[in-house]
């Protein structure tokens, strides 16, 4: 799978796990150079808290598009650590 945004792979990966219509990647697939990490959280009742990154490519920037749960609740265990998108980001094989 390939997270695209701005014409541009952010993240690639063969192994994403898909949680309630989003794919997961893991942090190491991701391209940190597009990456800064957001002081934005929310809450999830089954998965706890999301920690948000802004993307930017070529100067455009995409506020709070990428989430990871660092260190979710039991029943989410499988993403600790993966990443997700929206906002825009297209996700596809």
């Amino acid at each position: 799978m390939k997270a695209i945004w701005n014409n541009t792979t952010i993240a690639q990966s063969d192994s994403t796990v898909v949680i309630d219509g989003n794919h997961y990647f893991p942090l190491a697939s991701i391209h940190q150079q597009f990456f800064q990490a957001s002081t934005h959280t929310s809450t999830c009742g089954w998965k706890g808290l999301a920690n948000y990154y802004t993307i930017n490519v070529d100067g455009k920037e995409n506020e709070n598009a990428a989430w990871v749960y660092k260190t979710p609740k039991e029943a989410a265990s499988e993403i600790e650590g993966y990443v997700a998108f929206w906002q825009g980001v297209k996700v596809t094989e």
